[in-house]
């Protein structure tokens, strides 16, 4: 018995679940919330940095490769922890769902005071509201789970609100990729993902849901770099996924090894739900709960 059927007949409904099916709804809501707030994110030609950490650096990388290649104005990225203070900026964006990830609250206190801040979080009264010059709190978009799912994209939806999406658009899509088949991926020995300019975040995020929730290793890398090496690992058995268009030549590369290769016409924001919904999948595969991944928490506070 193809043991991904098996799991899936199990009634067991995890917290990610309902979060993943969610998104529509939340991308809606965040399209109704970003004007009220639209005056606190970044203007046109100022230069900017963005920092996170985990899933939140990954929307920063996405939402500064957007950003500048909008004509927005210059836009960098940085995990907290490896911020450049000798660097000049007009307005530093910090994402935290907790509002309490050491790094990020220990770089707003830094930075109080010198240059203006604002901090997206989901958590009212978080540390990192007290230091940050402003902060937008979207707590309808908070989660149970430890993985992040709709939080991460909610975040990046109303950054890109600014920039001209459509998050109506794009909840409809949304919807189109929570009931895609998700065919023999779960079935997969490895999955790599790739991107390219700003989906190599969200190639980076899909590859940490699947190590997150299912203990499960995958790799992401720019796609044209997937050449210069990662593409030995390819085989039968193993899975591609791009986000966004990627060169037919890579793509033929793939084919030859006879890897799986995944990709989608769907805006590559509605494709990470697939991505999300495969990790999912393939804790289930493995008989482990999402909700609670090993060695880690909801907010990660060091000492």
């Amino acid at each position: 018995m193809n043991p991904y059927r098996a799991v899936m007949k199990s009634d067991i409904q995890f917290h990610a679940d309902r979060e993943i099916d969610s998104q529509p709804q939340i991308w809606r809501e965040t399209a109704l919330f970003a004007p009220t707030v639209a005056h606190l994110l970044p203007q046109s030609g100022e230069r900017v940095a963005v920092v996170g950490c985990g899933s939140s650096w990954f929307m920063s990388q996405a939402y500064a490769s957007l950003r500048e290649a909008a004509g927005q104005g210059e836009s960098h990225y940085f995990t907290a922890s490896e911020y450049i203070y000798t660097r000049t900026f007009d307005r530093v964006v910090a994402i935290t769902r907790s509002g309490t990830t050491t790094e990020t609250v220990e770089l707003l206190r830094n930075l109080k005071g010198k240059v203006p801040t604002v901090v997206l979080t989901a958590v009212h009264g978080s540390p990192v509201t007290e230091f940050a010059s402003n902060s937008i709190v979207m707590d309808f978009a908070d989660e149970e789970s430890v993985v992040q799912t709709r939080w991460a994209t909610a975040a990046l939806g109303l950054l890109r609100a600014p920039l001209g999406t459509d998050l109506n658009e794009l909840a409809l899509q949304a919807e189109i990729a929570l009931n895609e088949d998700l065919g023999d991926l779960p079935m997969m020995d490895e999955i790599t993902y790739i991107g390219t300019g700003w989906t190599i975040g969200l190639a980076s995020e899909a590859a940490l849901k699947t190590r997150e929730a299912a203990q499960f290793w995958a790799e992401a890398y720019p796609a044209m770099d997937y050449r210069h090496g990662p593409l030995s690992i390819s085989q039968p058995g193993r899975a591609v996924w791009a986000f966004g268009e990627i060169e037919p030549a890579l793509i033929a590369d793939i084919a030859q090894t006879g890897a799986t290769f995944e990709s989608s016409t769907l805006d590559p924001m509605a494709h990470l739900i697939k991505a999300q919904r495969l990790a999912i999948a393939l804790a289930r595969v493995k008989g482990l709960n999402p909700d609670f991944p090993r060695n880690l928490s909801r907010s990660i506070i060091l000492n």
